[in-house]
């Protein structure tokens, strides 16, 4: 879009430098005052388009260490450029009617000669303001709005030139002047508001209904909670969006972000030329208390797993047991430190909870690699199996040994009608019987009817 404005201030430009050649020209050997300052007038367009032209080519520029957001911004600096332009000139229109109310008629009267410039500066003034109109639809900019108001009061003051010219020439002299007042007064209102709207984008003014929509949007993503601050700017074209988000605490960092993800897609959809950054942050409002005493015990540095949670509640106080498993090598002290410090928390976060009971449980680290056990130690595990009349049939063993730690996977059956608690019972009793004969084994039985 950058290199389409440059180009249509290009053309703008050549066509404003012929008008000034031919008005300068013809009104010098017409002897036509109004013809020569509209000339000016043009000369000074030409360098004001000049002024656009660099602005909006430096616009294009990408973003680099010391613009982060890119050097739209120049391009409403121009415009604010131009519109300070314009309104000079209004202000000289004015004045210089004013003086010209006051001066005597002009000694030598200009004829078809002056007015065959003029007309041809219409046809210049006429196709810039097409061209710059079509222009600013199509891809928009503030220097193109600039360089359109420009164009206008090219053609107004050119229209005053010629009015002028034909009036004096019926004995009216004072009339292109009274013309000249009334478009000096419209185009300093243009300029002042052209100078308003690029002054304001300079201070990061941004549309709250546009701030509106783009917190709409958010609200009606899948997975959002609640939404906190949107900060918006806009540099040229591009509008810039940092919006913060909440998902439940509970949420994987991948889901987080294919919701965050999604929250920048629906805002891109919807409004143009956006540039959209989410930042999302963990909301326990809707999250299951076991499952953020989960997340909080699992913070605590030491804690090396978390289960069994359970909570529950009993006149308006809230009672919570947990097992958290820390290293087998840590000293009784620094375990119940780490106990006190998962209390704290839990209940700093839900200040209902009257008693946290937590048992601590020591951690064994599984290497990776592990090498089969010798058919001995198998021989041993079954015996000791055997001894539990209440097992059925002894399935699947494996054993699987790294230096001094025996992983011990065992598939036992028992009576279908025995409660899970009677089970859970008898596996906890197999547990602590083969520990008293592998001191450093990792033990997992499943329980299987029959």
């Amino acid at each position: 879009m950058f290199v389409q404005r440059t180009q249509v201030l290009k053309i703008s430009l050549f066509a404003i430098l012929s008008a000034f050649v031919v008005e300068l020209v013809f009104g010098i050997f017409s002897n036509s005052l109004a013809l020569i300052t509209d000339s000016v007038h043009a000369l000074l367009d030409s360098v004001v388009t000049v002024v656009l032209l660099l602005a909006a080519r430096m616009a294009i520029k990408p973003p680099d260490a010391e613009h982060t957001y890119g050097h739209g911004k120049i391009e409403s600096l121009g415009g604010l450029f131009g519109g300070i332009a314009i309104l000079l000139i209004a202000l000289f229109f004015i004045y210089e009617s004013i003086i010209r109310f006051q001066s005597p008629p002009p000694d030598v009267l200009p004829g078809m000669f002056a007015l065959a410039a003029g007309f041809y500066t219409i046809g210049v003034d006429i196709f810039r303001i097409i061209l710059l109109r079509k222009s600013i639809k199509k891809i928009g900019g503030a220097t193109l709005k600039a360089d359109f108001y420009h164009a206008v009061m090219d053609l107004g003051s050119t229209m005053v030139a010629i009015i002028g010219i034909v009036f004096v020439t019926l004995g009216f002299y004072q009339s292109d002047f009274l013309a000249a007042l009334i478009l000096g007064v419209l185009l300093a209102y243009l300029s002042l508001k052209l100078i308003h709207r690029t002054a304001m984008d300079l201070t990061d003014i941004i549309s709250p209904d546009l701030v509106g929509k783009v917190r709409e949007i958010t609200s009606n993503t899948k997975g959002v909670l609640d939404i906190g601050p949107i900060l918006m700017r806009k540099s040229g074209d591009n509008i810039f969006a940092d919006v913060t988000i909440s998902v439940r605490g509970d949420l994987s960092f991948d889901k987080a972000h294919e919701i965050s993800h999604e929250v920048e897609t629906n805002i891109k959809n919807k409004i143009s030329n956006s540039q959209v950054t989410v930042h999302f942050e963990p909301n326990w409002k809707e999250v299951p208390r076991e499952v953020k005493i989960n997340e909080i015990a699992s913070s605590v540095q030491g804690v090396k797993g978390v289960h069994n949670i359970s909570s529950y509640s009993s006149e308006g106080k809230i009672f919570v047991s947990l097992h958290v498993m820390v290293d087998k090598e840590v000293n009784l002290e620094r375990a119940h430190k780490i106990s006190e410090l998962i209390e704290q928390k839990i209940q700093e976060s839900n200040p209902e909870t009257y008693h946290v009971t937590i048992h601590l449980e020591p951690f064994t680290i599984i290497p990776e690699k592990l090498k089969l056990e010798g058919k001995t130690t198998e021989r041993n595990i079954t015996s000791l199996l055997e001894e539990y009349h209440e097992i059925k049939k002894i399935g699947r063993l494996v054993i699987l040994h790294f230096k001094d730690v025996l992983k011990i996977d065992i598939d036992c059956s028992f009576d279908r009608n025995l409660s899970i608690e009677k089970v859970h019972d008898l596996t906890s009793q197999i547990e602590r019987k083969i520990k008293n004969h592998y001191k450093n084994a990792i033990i997992t039985i499943h329980p299987e009817p029959i």
